[in-house]
Protein backbone atom coordinates (compact mmCIF):
# COMPACT_ATOMS: atom_id res chain seq x y z
CA UNK A 1 0.00 0.00 0.00
CA UNK A 2 1.72 3.31 -0.94
CA UNK A 3 1.79 5.53 1.66
CA UNK A 4 3.24 9.46 1.85
CA UNK A 5 6.30 10.49 4.67
CA UNK A 6 7.30 13.85 5.51
CA UNK A 7 11.09 13.33 6.55
CA UNK A 8 13.78 16.02 7.15
CA UNK A 9 11.11 18.49 5.11
CA UNK A 10 10.94 16.01 2.00
CA UNK A 11 8.30 13.92 1.13
CA UNK A 12 8.28 10.48 -0.03
CA UNK A 13 5.97 8.03 -1.31
CA UNK A 14 6.34 4.34 -0.28
CA UNK A 15 4.83 1.26 -1.28
CA UNK A 16 5.16 -1.08 2.20
CA UNK A 17 2.74 -2.61 4.56
CA UNK A 18 1.28 -0.19 7.15
CA UNK A 19 2.34 -2.14 9.87
CA UNK A 20 5.63 -1.69 8.50
CA UNK A 21 8.17 -0.15 10.93
CA UNK A 22 9.34 3.23 10.36
CA UNK A 23 12.97 2.00 10.78
CA UNK A 24 12.80 0.08 8.29
CA UNK A 25 11.25 1.96 6.04
CA UNK A 26 13.67 4.92 6.56
CA UNK A 27 16.69 2.12 6.43
CA UNK A 28 15.42 0.03 3.99
CA UNK A 29 13.35 2.28 1.36
CA UNK A 30 14.90 5.90 1.71
CA UNK A 31 18.58 4.91 2.66
CA UNK A 32 18.44 7.11 5.75
CA UNK A 33 21.08 4.52 8.03
CA UNK A 34 21.69 6.99 10.30
CA UNK A 35 18.67 5.61 12.45
CA UNK A 36 20.39 2.72 13.94
CA UNK A 37 18.42 -0.67 15.07
CA UNK A 38 19.47 -1.39 18.23
CA UNK A 39 17.11 -3.47 20.27
CA UNK A 40 13.80 -3.69 18.40
CA UNK A 41 11.49 -3.11 21.77
CA UNK A 42 12.12 0.93 22.10
CA UNK A 43 14.38 0.23 25.23
CA UNK A 44 17.77 1.57 23.94
CA UNK A 45 17.69 4.74 21.70
CA UNK A 46 19.20 4.00 18.80
CA UNK A 47 16.46 4.56 16.63
CA UNK A 48 15.25 7.59 17.81
CA UNK A 49 13.64 10.24 15.59
CA UNK A 50 11.44 13.20 16.33
CA UNK A 51 8.12 12.56 15.06
CA UNK A 52 5.47 15.37 15.49
CA UNK A 53 7.70 17.48 17.37
CA UNK A 54 8.08 14.21 20.40
CA UNK A 55 11.10 12.12 20.58
CA UNK A 56 9.94 8.16 19.44
CA UNK A 57 11.34 4.94 18.89
CA UNK A 58 11.23 4.48 15.00
CA UNK A 59 11.62 0.66 15.46
CA UNK A 60 7.69 1.01 17.66
CA UNK A 61 6.08 3.61 14.74
CA UNK A 62 4.20 2.39 12.00
CA UNK A 63 4.53 3.64 8.37
CA UNK A 64 0.75 4.22 9.20
CA UNK A 65 1.29 6.24 12.36
CA UNK A 66 4.06 8.09 10.95
CA UNK A 67 2.40 9.46 7.92
CA UNK A 68 0.73 11.65 10.09
CA UNK A 69 3.76 13.57 11.44
CA UNK A 70 6.44 15.60 10.39
CA UNK A 71 9.76 13.23 10.73
CA UNK A 72 13.18 13.97 11.68
CA UNK A 73 16.33 12.02 11.42
CA UNK A 74 19.57 12.38 12.71
CA UNK A 75 20.28 13.30 8.48
CA UNK A 76 17.61 16.04 8.83
CA UNK A 77 19.97 17.89 11.79
CA UNK A 78 22.31 19.62 9.93
CA UNK A 79 22.10 22.55 7.22
CA UNK A 80 23.31 20.70 3.85
CA UNK A 81 27.03 20.39 4.66
CA UNK A 82 26.93 23.06 7.72
CA UNK A 83 26.73 20.71 11.06
CA UNK A 84 24.28 22.11 13.47
CA UNK A 85 25.75 23.51 16.89
CA UNK A 86 24.90 20.10 19.06
CA UNK A 87 26.71 17.98 16.02
CA UNK A 88 30.02 20.14 16.43
CA UNK A 89 30.00 20.63 20.24
CA UNK A 90 29.55 16.56 19.62
CA UNK A 91 32.82 16.75 17.46
CA UNK A 92 34.65 18.98 19.83
CA UNK A 93 33.50 17.32 23.30
CA UNK A 94 34.61 13.99 21.38
CA UNK A 95 31.07 12.55 22.45
CA UNK A 96 30.68 9.60 20.84
CA UNK A 97 32.91 6.57 20.78
CA UNK A 98 31.94 3.97 18.69
CA UNK A 99 29.28 5.61 17.65
CA UNK A 100 26.10 3.52 17.53
CA UNK A 101 23.93 5.51 19.80
CA UNK A 102 25.23 8.78 18.97
CA UNK A 103 22.43 9.35 16.00
CA UNK A 104 19.72 8.78 19.09
CA UNK A 105 21.86 11.12 21.64
CA UNK A 106 21.88 13.58 19.03
CA UNK A 107 17.85 13.47 18.44
CA UNK A 108 17.09 13.42 21.89
CA UNK A 109 19.34 16.14 23.05
CA UNK A 110 18.09 18.14 19.96
CA UNK A 111 14.04 17.77 21.23
CA UNK A 112 15.53 18.72 24.54
CA UNK A 113 17.15 22.07 23.49
CA UNK A 114 14.37 22.74 21.24
CA UNK A 115 12.06 22.98 24.36
CA UNK A 116 14.57 24.17 27.11
CA UNK A 117 16.92 26.00 25.62
CA UNK A 118 19.49 26.18 28.63
CA UNK A 119 18.93 22.80 31.07
CA UNK A 120 20.96 22.09 33.50
CA UNK A 121 22.89 19.21 34.07
CA UNK A 122 19.83 17.30 35.65
CA UNK A 123 17.77 18.12 32.89
CA UNK A 124 20.18 16.72 30.28
CA UNK A 125 20.51 13.48 32.19
CA UNK A 126 16.41 13.09 32.23
CA UNK A 127 16.30 13.50 28.69
CA UNK A 128 19.08 11.15 27.41
CA UNK A 129 17.99 9.00 30.01
CA UNK A 130 16.84 6.45 27.24
CA UNK A 131 19.61 6.38 25.09
CA UNK A 132 21.64 3.32 25.87
CA UNK A 133 25.79 3.57 25.40
CA UNK A 134 27.55 0.79 25.51
CA UNK A 135 30.59 2.35 25.42
CA UNK A 136 29.87 4.81 28.47
CA UNK A 137 30.32 8.50 26.72
CA UNK A 138 27.79 9.92 28.81
CA UNK A 139 29.74 12.98 30.62
CA UNK A 140 31.15 13.78 27.54
CA UNK A 141 27.91 13.67 25.53
CA UNK A 142 26.36 15.72 28.92
CA UNK A 143 29.21 18.21 27.83
CA UNK A 144 28.42 18.35 24.33
CA UNK A 145 24.77 19.20 25.00
CA UNK A 146 24.96 21.63 27.59
CA UNK A 147 28.22 23.59 25.67
CA UNK A 148 25.56 23.49 22.52
CA UNK A 149 22.89 25.53 24.68
CA UNK A 150 25.53 27.56 25.67
CA UNK A 151 26.09 28.90 22.10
Amino acid sequence: MKQTLTVNGERHEVDVAPSASLLSVLRDDLGLTGTRYGCGRGQCGACFVIAGGRVVASCLLTVDQAARQEITTVEGLANGAELSPLQRAFVEEDAMQCGYCTSGMLISATALLASDPAPDEDTIRDALAANLCRCGVYARVIRAVAKAARH
